[in-house]
C-alpha cells in the first residue's frame, strides 16, 4: 500500500514538473516572438 502511495505520489511530482517546463519554454517562446517582431520593426524604420 505505502508502494502505491509513493507511485502516485512521484508520479502527480512529475505531471507538475511536465507542465512547468511547458509553461517555461512557452513563456520563452513568446518571449523570443516577441523580441523577433521588434527586430523586424526596427529594420523596417532603418
Amino acid at each position: 500500500m505505502a508502494d502505491n502511495y509513493l507511485e502516485k505520489r512521484y508520479d502527480e511530482y512529475l505531471e507538475r514538473k511536465a507542465a512547468a517546463e511547458k509553461a517555461r519554454r512557452a513563456a520563452w517562446k513568446k518571449q523570443l516572438d516577441a523580441y523577433r517582431k521588434r527586430l523586424a520593426e526596427e529594420r523596417k524604420v532603418r
